[in-house]
């Protein structure tokens, strides 16, 4: 008989296969979580499965099916999110895995849906069937940020932040010069994240300053184009001419402008007019509501948005504590620059109680480079310098 540590060391080979697996719908399966499976038969993996998109068979079903027989005695399940115990489109996968006959399965993290979280191995074990929970967990947890958030939440957008510095803390020097701080590692990197969120975001700054395609180009695979989004409450970036290619380009479908009324009804009719779907808010003011636009996410399906900047906007989400997650990239070099451009602008932390933490804090080596990303957690009060927020 082997031992604990060797059982717990062939658990752990065995799921890292099914987190690959899982991995290869990446970005593909929102609002569904990304699932990878594998049956294993005297300790060889005889059938492997993944969920591929929404709508279609889960991951134990499409490993069962690739099996084509009844599973042998003894055999084990291994899968990355606990199974579902509910009737869905696609049935039960608790009901499938008994009536197949599956006599242990293994699973790497928990439903986060407080309505169903460990419901699902309850089932398995009132059939009878040996469950290993656990396995593995926090990395299959991570695997699915976006949908761990949207099913805590009760359907809430994640929005997550991404900042590119040095090592004190620069985004670009004083002459705006900010290609590149990262490395290559660290730009295919963001390119990784992109294809995962559902939507990228920016300030009308920055489309204006870079013209930014904000599409995942990873090599080897076909261009990718998420929801596009442009925050500008005054409609600076609609032009007469030099038009940016996001309200252009083959892609411009894809782009939503967030606005207010004090942009003009006239350049909201043009954008229209081109394809570009625009966001017109209500606001007092010339920016647009944070508040309103993470809503207006949750009513259109789109469960998470990746923000890259400017550093204005991004203070600003921060600011009314409406980023959920951060990605920190630190590339080796220093500005040593007092007007150089800070990542966070108008943010000011007196006191340590008063800083913004990450939790759950993962770090990545990228080359030269360092990645840092984790949930964002507030302090009770933030200090804010109104006086650097210009309009968008």
């Amino acid at each position: 008989m082997k031992t604990d540590k060797n059982d717990s060391a062939r658990h752990e080979r065995f799921m890292r296969r099914a987190l690959e697996l899982a991995r290869n719908a990446w970005g593909r399966t929102h609002p569904n979580p990304m699932v990878g499976a594998l049956i294993v038969e005297d300790d060889e993996i005889v059938a492997e499965g993944f969920h591929a998109c929404d709508g279609g068979p889960h991951a134990e079903r499409v490993a069962l099916d690739a099996l084509g027989r009844k599973p042998k005695p003894g055999a084990t399940l291994y899968v990355t999110l606990e199974p579902c115990s509910t009737h869905g489109r696609t049935g039960a996968c608790c009901a499938a895995i008994r009536e197949a006959g599956i006599a242990r399965v293994v699973a790497g993290a928990t439903d986060p849906n407080p309505a169903h979280g460990g419901n699902g191995f309850n089932v398995l074990r009132e059939a009878g069937i040996e469950v290993i929970t656990g396995v593995l967990g926090h990395e299959c947890a991570d695997l699915n940020l976006i949908f761990n958030h949207n099913m805590r939440t009760g359907g809430e957008p994640l929005i997550a932040a991404k900042s590119a510095m040095t090592l004190d803390g620069k985004i670009a020097t004083r002459a705006a010069d900010s290609k590149w701080i990262t490395g290559p590692l660290a730009r295919a990197d963001v390119m990784r994240w992109r294809r995962l969120f559902p939507a990228i975001a920016v300030g009308a700054g920055t489309v204006m300053a870079d013209n930014p395609r904000l599409t995942s180009r990873i090599e080897g695979e076909a261009e990718w184009c998420p929801w596009r989004v442009v925050f500008d409450g005054l409609l600076r970036t609609v032009t007469t001419r030099n038009m940016p290619s996001l309200y252009t380009d083959e892609f411009r479908e894809r782009t939503i402008v967030v606005t207010t009324p004090h942009g003009g009804l006239g350049y909201v009719r043009k954008l229209r007019e081109m394809g570009v779907r625009v966001w017109c808010m209500e606001s007092p003011t010339q920016r647009s509501s944070l508040g309103v636009f993470r809503k207006k996410c949750a009513e259109e399906k789109v469960t998470g948005v990746y923000l890259e900047g400017g550093a204005q906007l991004i203070s600003e989400f921060l600011q009314e504590r409406h980023i959920d997650y951060l990605f920190a990239y630190t590339a080796p070099m220093l500005f040593a620059d007092d007007r150089g451009k800070s990542a966070y602008s108008g943010l000011r932390t007196e006191h340590i109680a008063q800083a913004v933490r990450m939790e759950d804090v993962r770090h990545e080596s990228l080359g030269d480079d360092f990645l840092i990303r984790g949930r964002a957690v507030y302090p009770e009060k933030l200090q804010v310098d109104e006086t650097v927020f210009s309009l968008r």
